[in-house]
């Protein structure tokens, strides 16, 4: 017992742990991907047949399903057939009609009779697998042939040689491929002269001798042969008149189809026949157009672009004959779309797409396992072609195919639905075909979770209709209690009560708990529940809701017994009855009105229940609806009517009217027909009234309504007659043409072949024109129904033009002057154009009269707006008084600067009267003048006016910055610039920056003010062997400029560099410049040289002491007593100065030298050598004696004396300011451009004359009595140091500068000394701004201010005049000065 417990339970324990895994393993089998399609289609479907009668006759179908390769085992499709949409019931035991295993419809005896006729019918192909589906074929028409009937039979004929003839042949239409012809008893042969036409009939053309015979027809049935009467056709040699014996007809064929379009025509001579389709011409192709039989067109391989009216003309020598015929090309239907396969689950919307094309517009129709589906609620036909299931249920499930059809045949395409189950997820990306509303909202859980892991949420909560209205439901609901899961999504299920199709909708996010369910129906009872899902998979569904839709507000509703009559051509009167429903009276009607082919809707008011359109245009299709409104608003509109007003007499005559003289008997009247809207109906003929001359009486012929032309015979030989056109309809004629005139020849003249050339053809040129006259061909013969001109410069085929038979002579108009024209003359007639006669010539010259000028403009006024814009207004007298411009005239403004050096002119073209000219320079004077133009005439240049203008902030900085020592002052400096390229007005000031630190901030340098008139300035006090960067900033009345790159010096080491410190005057930064101290051998020359130049020096300076004689005593004193009359200096100067010299560095020879003529000296070029290359070295002991020369013209001009001169004369003091109040300026790079000095050619010191000093900077050039003498304290023969230094001639020493008095004439300023220097050894303790290292107190530094002078000018003045000579004392010296160089030459030499 105990061992059978102990098994019992095992097997429990086994079972416990089979069973689970048993589960997942189906579920995960069942769930883990979606069923795949399945492959089903037709491989043969059925065509249509034609049958004949006892013969047998097959409908080919054949259906598969699978792979073979991959599913050899695929169940095998079950075929069966329908006939004019119903089964056919094949009985075992018939044996006349069967299915053949591959699934074709075989009837082995087709049976056929007047009332009997079970096998002619329309076919379907049903194909069926039970674990699939069913899909249906195409139909085939199987038509059966009747018995062979002769409508017509073949009569005998006569016809002429090269003739054209038709022997007909009327047949069954479906038995015309049977029939054919025969010849004396004999099948006949077709070819390109002998075709048969669709209807059996058989054309002859081009007719021999062998045509000659019996001809019979013969059809071909499944019994004995049909034939016809025999006919004789006669070959017979006489003229006959054109006409037509076969004409095309209106005909419609499908695409791919050949066609023959026959025309027959018989004449004598043979016609010429052509084909025209719409206005161009019909030319043979090889493989798709051919003329066949004379003049039948066949083509091949139709195409939608073959369709179109088709012409078939036919012309001889003096007739023309025309038929027409339309072409109607069918596209049998195509998809451009077919519907796909779809997976969906059940509740869901789905959508099978299916756009098809085709010609006529094919009509589809949807089947679903081989029944129609017929539209519902939950079956919607979208866009006409798409198919829309909403719901879906398992029993959807199945085939699904579009059948497309029109009148040139039909197609189909099917597509599977597979309805999976809710726990097996959709393929992904979801199907193209669903639905909007499912694709965008499908959730994870509605896809289906394939393995779902853990618990799913329970029922959401408090599910309620927040919102209901007649078409939709908004609903809103709380969380599940249990989600077991964040980020939940929620379904709708929802159907209306009574019906099993549930519909789902998904909620657009994760969270969301509301959703509105639209398109419902109103007053309709729904039920709904919602279900939630988490990551594991759909949730517990809620209780359902059952919610009902409001009832819709009651309007109207339609009118019935909506009837129109139209009344009149242009009014139609419309009655309708009171609307069956509706909720409360009806207040109005509207009515809609549209003309067919339009898309704009017009209404109209209408109190009753009738009421009658005006104004509506005649025999034109209307169509017509009314809405009745009440106090809703309005109801529910009837159906469109159509109603075509009434037709009356045309409103217009035909058009295009043309007479042409065929011979001497008739004349061809051609005409178009009146506008469309202007016929006012369908036009059943026209009327031609002709008439012999100006007789009164007419007479009259009428044709049919499609004819265009008529040939007037039975007239009179030579004989004037006039012909007008009128159209008529039903109503009535219509206006008529113009009379148009035409003569009928005096004989009959031969066409049957072209013109001869004309006999002769003359020319006269004009300017513009040339007026051709000619004579007819000398052959009176021949018919000439009109002449073509031909013209072109050096090629006449560059215009044509045609002129009437009876025209003389023509002008040729709009031709150019001066051109060689080439003109040709061909008389033409219906063969051709004859031979042409040519003749040329040229055009007289344009002789064009000077245009008379027009008044020049008025009132030039130039209005300054910025320091760029001018703009300039005039008035032009001979326009009106209100200065309104109505034709084609244009303005010109030209304009220019005062400026001598550009006179180039600029101009601009206006249409107005003002002209805004921009882009000018600021603070400059420009002259605008104006000029009318118009066509060819012209103005003079009116009178100018002027502006100048506006001044702005200098647009550049100071240039050509150089930085050169002061002579014997080495702490002094001299700061040189010219003014800005670009100073947008006058410079009221300039402000020199400088400082040690070339980074420093803009604010921490020290300042200069400087006057705008002044172009140098001397910076004293500075500390030696010390870098320093000087930046210069312009001013004008508009602010400050940029400033100019920074240039740096460096001032000496100490004040004499005669040592062997190398060169004290040296620039900073400059490689490869060194002192000369290591040159041993340089440096006792050197030394040699100076010691021989001292002494030089004081042997001429004691030679000069005794020389002083009583007079010059005498001109001191008298000097001195000017000096103390006139406290300003004005004239003295003048007296004093000697004459410029110009020494020789070689020979040291004084030569007269010109004065510069310019009268600024702040304008002049300072004379500074570029390079040191350009000093020839002197004994450094000629020093003094020069010094003392120099002061002896040149003592009035001391430093201080100067620098109390320059104050004068407008310079502002030195002074210290802070930064702070200046503007902010921009950054300047340190660029300086100082060029290197070779180093071989800078002794240590140098003599003090062979510096120049810069013209017109009025500096010192020599130490005054209060300075140490050049030997003792500083380096006289010292290089001055310069940066940047303009270019001079090297050898100018001497500088005189003009007489100051006579260049400044302003008022002196006063000068005010900011510090007072006692002495060169005075130093003074000064805080200044921070430059640099300086930001701490510096060593002390004198500051010399350059407007105050050392000593009392009377006193300086007296020692200018003591150290003064005479001319001939002059030269004397400086024969002893000559001298004494030649020996310092001597000495240096050895």
């Amino acid at each position: 017992m105990a061992e059978r417990g102990a098994r019992l339970l095992l097997s429990l324990l086994c079972l416990t742990f089979l069973y689970p895994a048993t589960t997942v393993s189906r579920h995960a089998e069942k769930g883990t991907a979606a069923r795949p399609f399945s492959p089903f289609w037709f491989s043969v479907e059925p065509w249509d047949t034609l049958a004949v009668r006892g013969a047998p006759a097959l409908l080919n179908c054949s259906a598969h399903s699978g792979d073979p390769a991959s599913e050899p085992t695929a169940p095998q499709a079950r075929v069966e057939w329908k006939k004019d949409g119903t089964f056919l019931s094949l009985a075992p035991d018939d044996g006349r009609r069967r299915v053949l295993p591959d699934g074709s419809l075989l009837i082995s005896s087709v049976v056929h009779s007047k009332h009997n006729k079970p096998d002619e019918g329309t076919y379907q192909c049903v194909a069926t697998i039970d674990s699939l589906g069913t899909i249906a074929s195409r139909t085939a028409r199987l038509t059966v042939a009747g018995m062979p009937r002769f409508s017509s039979q073949p009569a005998a004929a006569s016809i002429r040689l090269g003739d054209s003839q038709v022997l007909a042949c009327d047949v069954n239409p479906d038995l015309v491929p049977l029939a054919r012809w025969e010849r004396e008893r004999e099948p006949l042969e077709l070819s390109s002269r002998l075709v048969q036409l669709p209807n059996g009939a058989l054309v002859v053309s081009n007719a021999s001798e062998a045509d000659a015979g019996l001809y019979r027809c013969m059809v071909e049935n499944a019994g004995p042969a049909k034939t016809s009467e025999e006919a004789q056709l006669t070959i017979l040699p006489e003229e006959r008149e054109l006409e037509f014996l076969v004409e095309p007809l209106p005909v419609t064929k499908v695409v791919g189809a050949s066609l023959l379009l026959p025309c027959v025509v018989t004449g004598y001579p043979a016609p010429y026949v052509r084909w025209m389709v719409g206005d161009k011409l019909v030319e043979e192709s090889e493989g798709k157009l051919e003329l066949v039989g004379g003049g039948s067109l066949l083509i091949y391989n139709l195409t939608e672009e073959d369709a179109g009216v088709y012409s078939c003309m036919a012309d001889i020598t003096n007739n023309t004959i025309e038929a027409k015929a339309e072409l109607t090309v069918q596209v049998p239907p195509e998809f451009l779309k077919r519907p796909a396969n779809i997976y969906a689950h059940e509740s869901m919307d789905i959508m099978f797409q299916c756009e098809v094309t085709g010609s006529p517009a094919p009509t589809v129709k949807w089947v679903k396992n081989g029944d129609a589906v017929i539209p519902s609620d939950y079956f919607k036909i979208i866009n006409e072609h798409n198919l829309q299931v909403l719901g879906l249920v398992k029993s959807d499930e199945g085939f699904y195919q579009c059948l497309a059809e029109n009148d040139a045949g039909n197609m189909q395409s099917s597509a599977q639905l597979i309805i999976l189950e809710h726990d097996v997820a959709l393929p992904t990306p979801p199907p193209p075909s669903l639905t909007p509303d499912t694709t965008d909202h499908v959730t994870p859980g509605s896809r289906g979770v394939a393995n779902p892991t853990g618990p799913t949420p329970s029922a959401p909560r408090d599910v309620v209709a927040s919102l209901v209205s007649t078409r939709f439901i908004k609903l809103t609901w709380r969380p599940p209690a249990e989600p077991n899961g964040e980020d939940l999504t929620y379904s709708v299920y929802f159907n209306q009560e009574g019906t099993n199709r549930e519909r789902i909708l998904n909620t657009s996010r994760p969270g969301e708990m509301q959703v509105t369910i639209q398109n419902l129906m109103p007053d309709s009872k729904y039920k709904f529940r919602v279900v939630a899902h988490n990551k594991n998979g759909l949730g517990e569904s809620s209780a359902v809701l059952k919610v009902a839709t409001q009832g819709e507000v009651q309007v109207p509703g339609p009118a019935p017994n909506l009837q129109a009559v139209s009344t009149t051509p242009t009014s139609v009167t419309l009655s309708w009855d009171t609307p069956l429903t509706g909720n409360g009276d009806v207040l109005t009607y509207k009515v809609y009105y549209m003309e067919k082919g339009l898309d704009l809707e017009q209404d109209i008011d209408a109190g009753a229940l009738s009421y009658t359109l005006m104004g509506l245009k005649k025999f034109t299709e209307y169509s017509i609806r009314v809405v009745a409104f009440n106090k809703h608003g309005p109801g529910v509109s009837t159906g469109d009517i159509t109603v075509t007003t009434l037709s009356d007499v045309p409103s217009a005559p035909p058009q295009n009217l043309t007479v042409e003289v065929h011979n001497s008997k008739s004349i061809m009247v051609r005409w178009q027909p009146p506008p469309p809207g202007a016929q006012n109906g369908e036009i059943t003929g026209y009327k031609i009234r002709y008439r012999k001359g100006t007789r009164k009486s007419e007479a009259a012929e009428t044709t049919g309504g499609t004819q265009l032309f008529q040939l007037i015979d039975g007239l009179e030989r030579g004989t004037e007659y006039t012909f007008r056109v009128s159209a008529i309809t039903v109503n009535g004629s219509g206006p008529a043409t113009e009379w148009s005139t035409a003569e009928t020849f005096e004989s009959d003249l031969d066409e049957s072949r072209v013109p001869d050339i004309p006999s002769s053809l003359h020319v006269r040129p004009l300017v513009n024109s040339i007026v051709v006259s000619w004579t007819p061909p000398e052959n009176q013969d021949m018919v000439v129904r009109g002449y073509t001109i031909g013209y072109g410069i050096g090629s006449p085929h560059a215009q044509t033009i045609k002129v009437d038979y009876k025209q003389r002579y023509y002008s040729i108009e709009n031709l150019d002057p001066s051109s060689h024209y080439v003109i040709t003359l061909k008389a033409f007639n219906n063969v051709g154009e004859g031979i042409p006669v040519y003749e040329s010539a040229i055009t007289r010259p344009q002789s064009v009269p000077d245009p008379t000028p027009m008044l020049p403009p008025v009132g030039v006024q130039a209005s300054v707006l910025s320091h760029d814009t001018i703009k300039v207004t005039w008035a032009d007298n001979s326009l009106p008084k209100n200065q309104k411009i109505t034709d084609a005239r244009y303005y010109t403004v030209r304009w220019k600067t005062n400026i001598p050096a550009n006179t180039k002119l600029k101009t601009a073209n206006t249409t107005n009267l003002s002209h805004m000219v921009t882009g000018l320079k600021p603070n400059t004077l420009y002259e605008f003048s104006v000029m009318v133009t118009k066509g060819r005439r012209t103005s003079t240049w009116s009178m100018t006016a002027q502006g100048t203008t506006f001044e702005t902030i200098p647009s550049s900085s100071p240039k050509d910055v150089t930085v050169v020592s002061k002579e014997l002052k080495p702490r002094t400096i001299i700061v040189n610039w010219q003014p800005p390229s670009e100073a947008n007005g006058k410079i009221t000031g300039y402000i020199i920056y400088y400082s040690t630190d070339v980074n420093a901030e803009v604010h921490d340098w020290v300042i200069e003010p400087v006057v705008g008139n002044r172009l140098t300035h001397q910076i004293q006090e500075l500390t030696l062997d010390t870098t320093y960067y000087f930046k210069i900033q312009a001013r004008n009345s508009k602010g400050m400029g940029p400033m100019s790159e920074a240039v740096h010096f460096r001032t000496p080491k100490s004040k004499c560099g005669g040592g062997g410190g190398g060169n004290p005057w040296r620039l900073i930064g400059k490689p490869g410049i060194t002192g000369s101290g290591d040159n041993h051998i340089l440096v006792i020359v050197v030394i040699i040289s100076v010691g021989a130049f001292t002494i030089i020096v004081v042997v001429v300076g004691a030679f000069l002491c005794t020389r002083r004689t009583t007079s010059h005593q005498k001109k001191k004193r008298a000097a001195s007593k000017s000096s103390n009359s006139s406290h300003k200096y004005k004239g003295n100067s003048k007296d004093l100065k000697p004459p410029d010299l110009w020494i020789h560095h070689e020979r040291l020879e004084l030569k007269p030298i010109d004065k510069s003529p310019e009268p600024n000296p702040v304008m002049t070029d300072t004379p500074i050598p570029r390079t040191s290359q350009d000093i020839n070295p002197v004994d450094p002991s000629l020093d003094n004696s020069l010094l003392q020369r120099r002061n002896s013209y040149r003592g009035h001009e001391s430093e201080d004396s100067i620098s109390a001169l320059a104050g004068r004369r407008g310079m502002r003091p030195k002074m210290m300011m802070p930064f702070d109040t200046q503007p902010p300026q921009q950054s300047v790079r340190n660029t300086p451009s100082t060029e290197p000095l070779p180093p071989q050619a800078q002794p240590p010191c140098q003599a003090e004359h062979q510096h120049p000093e810069p013209e017109g900077s009025y500096q010192d050039s020599t130490a005054t009595d209060d300075e140490p003498s050049a030997s003792g304290s500083y380096c006289s023969a010292g290089q001055p140091p310069t940066a940047h230094v303009r270019p001079t001639h090297p050898l100018k020493s001497f500088a005189v500068p003009a007489n100051p008095a006579a260049i400044f004439e302003s008022p002196a300023l006063p000068s005010m000394p900011l510090l007072t220097q006692t002495g060169e050894e005075h130093i003074l303790a000064l805080k200044t701004a921070s430059i640099g290292t300086l930001s701490r107190v510096r060593p002390p530094m004198s500051v010399t201010v350059p407007s105050a002078p050392d000593v009392p000018e009377t006193s300086k003045m007296l020692e200018d005049v003591d150290s003064s000579y005479e001319p001939d004392e002059l030269t004397e010296e400086m024969a002893h000065l000559e001298d004494l160089m030649k020996d310092l030459n001597a000495i240096t030499t050895a």
